[in-house]
């Protein structure tokens, strides 16, 4: 197992280098995960010029960076899209 069961968090593995950024990866995740509001449903294209931690909830027939997305919940990390999937409930 690598990841954890429900957030799917990274695992630190047994002598493995940099643990620090596989650390840093699965404290952004709970960071987007925690108390979790987005500020758009049903977008379908990314944002121009998103800010750090944006989250928008992707909705059906998703272009760019979005495609094959939809339900999915986008969140800006790091520079870039980092997207999760939402469990039932």
């Amino acid at each position: 197992m690598t990841q954890t069961t429900h957030l799917a968090l990274p695992f630190i593995e047994a002598a493995q280098a940099q643990k620090h950024v596989t650390h840093n990866e699965a404290l952004a995740l709970i960071d987007a995960l925690t108390q979790l509001a987005v500020s758009a449903r049903n977008v379908t294209s990314p944002p121009a010029t998103p800010a750090e931690g944006d989250r928008v909830l992707i909705g059906a027939g998703a272009t760019g960076a979005f495609a094959g997305k939809s339900d999915q919940i986008a969140t800006f990390l790091a520079g870039g899209w980092t997207f999760l999937s939402p469990g039932a409930g």
